[in-house]
């Protein structure tokens, strides 16, 4: 019995449903019942139903997928994959920042630690913030945090002032302008799709900034053949899957996530086997936490 039928099989002893990120191993990607971007992958986890759901992606997403499925097991396949985005706002820091600002309404982006949702107004992802954030009075102080580039790129598209956390993505904070214009020079015409987790500048340059999921729309809905991608390479893999007959050129291949990539077929094997890395938080984290996750999801509809 080959890995991927051992989990197969084991999949469908436990009832279990997998989960994946657009950025994790290609292997698993085409192992999971679903793959999708950050929000996609919070509204699976509601709807999923199922008593055991593997989440494979990095830490703040098992801990979404257990705030949204409480009475469900959910594992993280390797509990090492962590996110440096997520830990540079930290739940004390968050308090002290509230303490000080009392009449600011914090917006946290959903790449953020289960403490850190605790204390927050309201969460929203690179594929809903703008419909998040344009919901909120235009007089109200907002705190964005802990991703500053998102929040700037808000600020600039909405006409917003919003505050920003000094926090950022460490794999899309490192494009630079230039690398576009190198990428332009290399496949003249073809258009240019980053994440808006890059630099203002770097969202200025490129034709598109969109988040995975609004990547993939855009690819498929497009006539174009040829597209430079600039976010975690591990999107390519389901780009060229479901879009036979178009190019696509990474804007930098050092552009991969080692956390992303931490998750292997063994590690999903061994969690199914011996229900590992199960996600667990206290009772009163996820009463509060889970509270600006569903309020996201109600401005959704």
């Amino acid at each position: 019995m080959t890995l991927t039928e051992e989990i197969l099989k084991l999949k469908k002893e436990r009832g279990a449903v997998i989960l994946a990120h657009n950025y994790v191993r290609p292997e698993i990607q085409d192992i999971a019942d679903f793959t999708g971007d950050s929000l996609e992958l919070s509204i699976k986890a509601k709807e999923a139903k199922a008593p055991v759901i593997v989440f494979c992606g990095v830490r703040f997403m098992g801990e979404t997928g257990k705030l949204l499925s409480p009475n469900s097991i959910v594992l993280l396949p390797n509990p090492d994959a962590g996110c440096p985005m997520a830990e540079m706002a930290s739940a004390q820091a968050v308090r002290d920042y509230k303490k000080q600002n009392p009449d600011s309404m914090l917006v946290a982006y959903v790449n953020s630690t289960a403490d850190v949702k605790a204390e927050v107004d309201i969460c929203c992802t690179s594929g809903n913030s703008e419909k998040i954030i344009s919901s909120i009075p235009a007089g109200k102080e907002i705190m964005f945090l802990p991703d500053r580039n998102l929040g700037a790129n808000m600020n600039k598209k909405l006409g917003r002032s919003m505050k920003l956390w000094a926090g950022c993505c460490p794999v899309h904070d490192k494009v630079t302008v230039s690398m576009i214009e190198e990428a332009r020079k290399e496949h003249p015409g073809a258009p240019v799709l980053v994440h808006p987790e890059c630099r203002p500048e770097v969202v200025a340059a490129a034709d598109h900034a969109l988040s995975t999921g609004g990547i993939l729309k855009f690819i498929h809905e497009s006539d174009g053949k040829e597209f430079i991608i600039g976010t975690e390479q591990g999107i390519l893999h389901r780009l060229r899957k479901e879009n036979p007959g178009k190019k696509f050129y990474p804007l930098k291949p050092e552009m991969i996530c080692a956390d992303m990539k931490k998750i292997t077929l063994e590690n999903v094997r061994d969690a199914l086997r011996d229900l590992s890395g199960k996600v667990e938080l206290p009772a009163d984290q996820m009463r509060n936490a889970v509270l600006p996750i569903e309020k996201m999801i109600k401005e959704r509809k």
